[in-house]
């Protein structure tokens, strides 16, 4: 008797071992290659999505380092007339806050409206580079979890497909290819559909914050051009 109920004992501990050693590589390589297909081309759009989310991120913070002296600098070269030298302070900034006023610097002596319209065209230029390639991350938000959907209409038509086959039988083993396609799909591109989502949205924020940091120096720089002499 206890020989046998050791028997059973070390069979159990041998399922619950065969249990444990499932891997989400196991998932993938069992899911057909369908399921591998998908996930291949998930895994790719993970990949874009962390690439253009930290080349992103580190040029954006690097846009938003202005020097909070700056502003008083250019006020006192341009009233003293030393264009030349707020010029040249501009460009060795290096962001686009200090191109903006740069360009405004530059046509000084022109009506101020032109002057705001330069300024403009010039902002619009800047928010353009600071927004490069971040519409991707948007676009793979909404196509990584319908590509996840993809693999997932597959994997069940591998297993109606196998049931056909089998004369109308269900046998769950005989179902776990297309089943494994369907749910490792599904919850894979939902995860990277996540990612890319946050992403996107942090990167937005962070830009926004630098578009409003360049409104707010233009618009103290141009009034600074209103000042009375």
């Amino acid at each position: 008797m206890l020989s046998f109920f050791q028997e059973n004992t070390e069979l159990l501990e041998e399922v619950v071992s065969e249990e444990k050693t499932l891997s989400i590589y196991n998932l993938i390589m069992d899911g057909g290659v369908g399921g591998q297909i998908i996930i291949a081309i998930l895994f790719v759009l993970l990949a874009i999505t962390f690439y253009i989310y930290f080349e992103r991120f580190f040029a954006i913070k690097a846009a938003s380092k202005v020097d909070k002296n700056f502003m008083n600098q250019i006020k006192e070269l341009i009233s003293e007339g030393k264009l030349e030298a707020a010029d040249t302070l501009c460009k060795s900034k290096d962001t686009p806050t200090s191109r903006l006023i740069g360009k405004g610097i530059s046509r000084i002596g022109k009506p101020l409206e032109d002057i705001n319209t330069a300024i403009e065209t010039a902002g619009k230029l800047e928010v353009y580079q600071l927004e490069k390639n971040v519409s991707v991350l948007a676009t793979i938000a909404g196509a990584a979890p319908m590509i996840g959907f993809l693999g997932t209409v597959i994997g069940m038509i591998v297993a109606i497909h196998e049931i056909a086959n089998a004369g109308g039988q269900i046998d769950i083993k005989m179902l776990s290819d297309g089943l494994y396609t369907a749910m490792t799909t599904t919850v894979a591109g939902l995860i990277v559909g996540i990612i890319s989502y946050i992403t996107y949205n942090h990167l937005v924020v962070r830009t926004n914050k630098v578009v409003y940091q360049m409104e707010a120096k233009s618009v103290e720089f141009l009034d600074l051009l209103n000042e009375p002499v």
